[in-house]
């Protein structure tokens, strides 16, 4: 039969099923570091709680600023999970875009949104 250029439907199904838990979490994670910036809808007990007084002006900007770019980085990460699904339903998931050849099972549970095989990876560098 030779090599395989494309992973079966079952395959693709089983890393769908991955992703699509990855994305849960990372959308809850994301709507988080945006409550945490935002303080959520203000009608919570955080703000009068000891420990919300005790923080410093200064800490809470660094903590709003943090959580910023750890919401950016979420956002981002989202929308590799989704360009991972339309290659998924396009059947294009797990191919190396330089190569042509199959990312390995191992690199795509590790990195679900991966489109570069480790060999074209490292030779980027």
């Amino acid at each position: 039969m030779g090599e395989k250029n494309r992973y079966s439907d079952v395959e693709l199904q089983e890393f769908k099923a991955l992703i699509l838990g990855k994305l849960e979490k990372s959308r809850q994670d994301y709507e988080l570091y945006k409550n945490a910036i935002t303080q959520g809808d203000g009608n919570d007990t955080q703000d009068t709680s000891p420990t919300f007084k005790v923080l410093e002006e200064g800490a809470a900007t660094l903590s709003k600023e943090e959580a910023g770019k750890l919401a950016q980085r979420q956002q981002k990460f989202i929308q590799h999970l989704e360009a991972a699904l339309i290659r998924i339903e396009n059947k294009t998931y797990g191919i190396c875009r330089e190569t042509g050849a199959l990312i390995s099972k191992e690199r795509l549970r590790a990195v679900p949104h991966a489109t570069l095989s480790i060999d074209a990876k490292n030779s980027q560098h």
